[in-house]
């Protein structure tokens, strides 16, 4: 039997969703309404209900099929949004009942990846976590081709065909892995470059939505794509941030966590999210304003595990105070005087101040101290390192010789190197 010719689109949608017993299946409705609205989903209708384990055939049981059912023909439903991952078989047999495309909860994140990937590298990354799903529901568009029961014209082409598209499959999974691995490459040239200069990455990290590039927007002042929308950012973005006093880092904004991050956007990911693992401080930005910050906070740090970037030195950024009563902007310290939090609203500006003061007391460690003689005339060069804010002291003797005391960073002070007429003058 031939299966139904499944449109190309699907915008009118029913979403389902089931609260399961167990805690670690369980999953967020009002997020799934958020993530099938960021795919540019009308929802016409919703489907809930309750299990103790899910249903082998359908995931729901034959009952909440047939409401569904009924649900999809009178609102003439294009697809069906299940806030679950379903196994191909469920997928499959929810189709042919249904007589409408189904997409379990990984395939609509990756959907939204699909339509957010700007970048060359988020586009081929985004395309082989597609296709690594895929792999593994191929055989649900040839069902009439399947050697069902071996008999006269059931053998060989349905089997052929299925083993034509998986090899093709593996051929361009192979062929992208190969591709990201020199864009992999390259990244970690640049990271190296970094290194040498000894100039510090720190890395906004959060739960998907929670202002991250409104924040390195303020910070940077740059024009990163943000909205109020799940992953609107996915591709990373990495800017030079001047902190003043001589102090500057590397902020890098990555792509939004999410509860139940799909294992094959994570291994896609592996070059973007190695930004997270190799930043030497983590700002993980929280929305203040949200009721499930705290379940938000533990699955962020549950991916920051998974990727093994859970060791990194964080400060947490509790942001949107704007939208929260009675939280105004201070920060708080840890009982070794160490910053651990900082609250503040990146879309006012309120708090900003406090937060590069942070980033500059931080940055701090980075510096190192040196002591220089510089002659009566040197003045070029000791006006320079006023200007720069790094001469912490100074002693003038009788023939107006300097004796500066200057804390800077490493990579400041090669920079100076490099202009010829300060070399000799600069400690090594």
């Amino acid at each position: 039997m031939r299966l139904f010719e499944r449109p190309d689109i699907g915008e009118r949608a029913i979403l389902v969703h089931l609260e399961l017993q167990q805690e670690n299946d369980r999953e967020d409705l009002a997020e799934f309404r958020d993530l099938a609205r960021s795919a540019g989903a009308e929802v016409i209708g919703e489907i809930t209900g309750s299990r103790r384990l899910p249903e082998p055939k359908y995931f729901i049981g034959s009952g909440k099929v047939d409401e569904l059912a009924a649900l999809v023909q009178a609102e003439k439903a294009e697809l069906v949004l299940v806030n679950h991952p379903l196994s191909p078989a469920q997928e499959r047999n929810l189709e042919r009942r249904l007589q409408c495309r189904v997409l379990d909860r990984t395939g609509l994140i990756l959907d939204i990846f699909a339509q957010r990937a700007r970048s060359h590298e988020g586009k081929l990354q985004v395309e082989l976590a597609q296709l690594r799903h895929l792999s593994t529901r191929l055989v649900r568009g040839w069902t009439h081709l399947e050697r069902q029961k071996g008999g006269i014209g059931l053998r060989g082409p349905g089997e052929t065909q299925l083993e034509s598209d998986r090899r093709l499959i593996g051929d361009r999974i192979k062929h992208l892995n190969r591709r990201l691995e020199k864009v992999r490459r390259q990244r970690e040239q640049g990271r190296r470059s970094r290194r040498r200069a000894e100039l510090p990455t720190v890395a906004l990290v959060g739960y998907t939505n929670a202002g991250k590039s409104t924040l390195f927007n303020r910070l940077s002042v740059d024009s990163v794509y943000a909205a109020d929308q799940l992953f609107a950012t996915l591709d990373p973005t990495l800017r030079r941030l001047e902190l003043g006093q001589g102090k500057a880092v590397i902020l890098a904004d990555t792509v939004g966590f999410i509860r139940h991050l799909p294992h094959d956007v994570v291994a896609a990911f592996k070059s973007t999210l190695q930004e997270t693992q190799e930043a030497d401080l983590l700002l993980h930005v929280i929305d203040a304003s949200d009721e499930e910050r705290d379940a938000k906070v533990a699955q962020v740090e549950a991916v920051l595990t998974e990727i093994g970037a859970h060791e990194r030195p964080q400060i947490a950024v509790y942001n949107k105070i704007d939208a929260s009563e009675g939280l105004a902007p201070h920060l708080e310290r840890d009982p070794q005087g160490k910053v651990s939090r900082v609250y503040l609203s990146a879309l006012s500006g309120e708090g900003l101040d406090l937060l590069r003061a942070v980033l500059v007391e931080w940055a701090s460690v980075h510096n190192r101290q040196y002591s220089l003689q510089l002659p009566p005339n040197a003045a070029r060069l000791r006006a320079r390192l006023y200007q720069m804010g790094v001469v912490v002291d100074e002693q003038i003797d009788e023939q107006g010789v300097s004796a500066l005391h200057i804390d800077i960073e490493p990579h400041l002070l090669e920079s100076l190197r490099k202009q010829g007429d300060f070399a000799e003058l600069l400690p090594d």
